[in-house]
């Protein structure tokens, strides 16, 4: 079980926080604005915000009222509240996570998210010249960042902000993947090690890997990156 800390707490938490936290804040909006310039470079609209608050007021005014939104295995949009937040607005959330799901209900939501007006995700990894690398299983969701008819829309921690392509690929296998086996309990070595041996095992996770090194043609293609540790 997830279990996302409310705004309040987090801003009680923050009292207590390090002094030097303000320039470590400060490095991540610098850094932030120069990737959104590389982002749009590539063609992505992108933004920075600083909180996942202001993320999330960006990405309601991405999305109208009414407009069915797909989400794929991102623990980052849980984590701002959008799903909540769409469904109190009246769009219609599509999502595969209800355990109550038999497997040709689930195979059904995982096919709607796709079909939905937006697809909101995350990504596993940002370089910093703009392109963005993520790694899946089941291939859903990067299916769904390659190609669709709708608009995409990426919310990104700069936690997950790297120099290089190879970092990236690095981080999708050995930052992301090790946490989101052990979320789904799955018995990988990269559970027991914490890091990728590249295994052959029947439940790895990391199947498909894409780089999307501009954004594809055809639709629009957000990228919002938030000045938080977000996701996995």
């Amino acid at each position: 079980m997830i279990i996302f800390k409310s705004k309040k707490i987090r801003e009680e938490e923050s009292m207590s926080k390090s002094p030097f936290d303000e320039s470590r804040k400060n490095h991540w909006r610098i850094l932030g604005k120069t990737v959104v310039k590389n982002l749009a470079s590539r063609g992505f609209e992108a933004l920075y915000a600083d909180t996942r608050e202001e993320a999330l007021e960006e990405v309601l005014k991405i999305i109208p009222e009414g407009a069915s939104v797909g989400v794929p295995g991102s623990v980052t949009i849980r984590e701002i509240g959008a799903m909540e937040a769409l469904e109190e607005r009246g769009c219609p959330v599509i999502h595969h996570w209800d355990p109550s799901l038999s497997p040709d209900e689930r195979l059904q939501k995982l096919q709607d998210e796709l079909l939905a007006d937006y697809f909101l995700t995350s990504s596993n990894a940002v370089t910093q010249d703009g392109m963005l690398v993520n790694i899946d299983g089941n291939g859903n969701r990067v299916s769904g960042m390659a190609w669709g008819n709708n608009t995409l829309i990426f919310v990104v921690g700069m936690n997950k902000l790297t120099a290089t392509i190879d970092e990236a690929i690095s981080r999708t296998r050995n930052t992301a993947t090790p946490p989101n086996a052990l979320r789904l309990k799955l018995d990988t070595p990269c559970t027991k090690t914490g890091y990728c041996v590249d295994c052959s095992s029947p439940d790895r996770v990391c199947k498909a890997l894409l780089i999307l090194e501009r954004a594809t043609g055809g639709r629009k293609s957000h990228v919002i990156l938030v000045g938080e540790d977000l996701g996995f």
